[in-house]
């Protein structure tokens, strides 16, 4: 009798990479965690857009970790922009408001101020988010911003930042 292996299924293969790259954080492994969440990015992207959405999410707080305040903020816009749904945009705004509230209790919130153009041309499609993270990096830059949103959640986020 021979047993026939079957390669994974996409799905499985990105579960198997996010359990890895579990295992990779929880050793303190951030590099091979940083690795595996790559690749599911490139194997979810435009296919499974929910594993897309939290492997972004995940990369973000891998970066908190490593103080790499910017390199955060970019992940979470990133999911955000790819948001499999309403909800789930919704609920990165909030997620982004929490790594932001982080940034902002470490005293690092004029890091965005520098290097965002590229995410900035990422975001454009995206007219809300994009005029929320311009007003994210006038405000790094110390600059006064009165600015109002459609989505309460980005008025929430904002808010909490100038307070």
């Amino acid at each position: 009798m021979t047993i026939k292996y079957e390669p994974l299924n996409r799905r499985e293969r990105i579960v198997k990479l996010f359990r890895e790259a579990i295992e990779a954080e929880n050793r303190k492994d951030l590099e091979t965690a940083k690795k595996k969440l790559d690749e599911i990015l490139h194997e979810s992207l435009d296919v499974e857009p929910e594993f897309y959405f939290e492997a972004c999410f995940r990369l973000a707080d891998i970066f908190l970790q490593e103080d790499n305040y910017r390199g955060a903020v970019k992940c979470a816009l990133r999911a955000i922009l790819r948001a499999p749904s309403e909800d789930h945009y919704r609920l990165g705004v909030k997620r982004l408001g929490d790594i932001l509230a982080i940034i902002k209790k470490e005293n690092r919130l004029e890091e965005l101020a520098k290097n965002m153009d590229a995410t900035l041309r990422l975001i454009e499609e995206d007219e809300e988010l994009h005029r929320f993270t311009l007003a994210l990096v006038k405000l790094a830059r110390g600059e006064r911003v009165r600015e109002k949103f459609i989505l309460p959640e980005f008025n929430e986020v904002f808010e909490s930042l100038i307070e």
